[in-house]
């Protein structure tokens, strides 16, 4: 989770929201992504799916069967949606999201029985250091 801390703060640096992602597997990362929406103009460019896309460029496929997903704050519905897509086993996540969360907070897309693949999920994990990245970025912006 430090490490999706450190790249939030990219995401920062570059005027986006900061969240940070990253993907392990065995023991070892193998995709890293922070929002880079305006960076890229690119809607779909929350951290989880540019992590997502650089662990499948990793290993060469979409399947991430085992992976673990760090991110910093809960998964919209979008970002939930890739995940149970790319198979991943859990998700950890730092800092609840009231107004878009999508894996507890106003939906639970990753433990629904409905879809092909359930999601294992950690919550709260490092939740201040996430939640005070966010604020400060807010509040900087008021």
């Amino acid at each position: 989770m430090h490490q999706a801390l450190a790249s939030a703060r990219l995401a920062s640096e570059h005027e986006d929201v900061p969240v940070g992602a990253v993907v392990v597997l065995d023991g070892r990362v193998i995709g890293i992504g922070e929002n880079r929406r305006e960076v890229d103009q690119d809607p779909t460019a929350h951290a989880e799916i540019v992590a997502l896309r650089d662990a499948a460029r990793a290993l060469s496929t979409w399947r991430l069967d085992g992976a673990t997903v760090y991110v910093t704050l809960e998964p919209c519905v979008m970002c939930a949606g890739a995940l149970v897509a790319a198979r991943v086993a859990r998700v950890v996540f730092g800092a609840s999201d009231e107004k878009a969360g999508a894996v507890g907070s106003r939906y639970n897309l990753l433990s629904d029985p409905r879809l092909l693949h359930e999601v294992d999920i950690r919550a709260g994990v490092l939740e201040l250091e996430a939640s005070q990245q966010l604020s400060s970025f807010f509040e900087a912006r008021r």
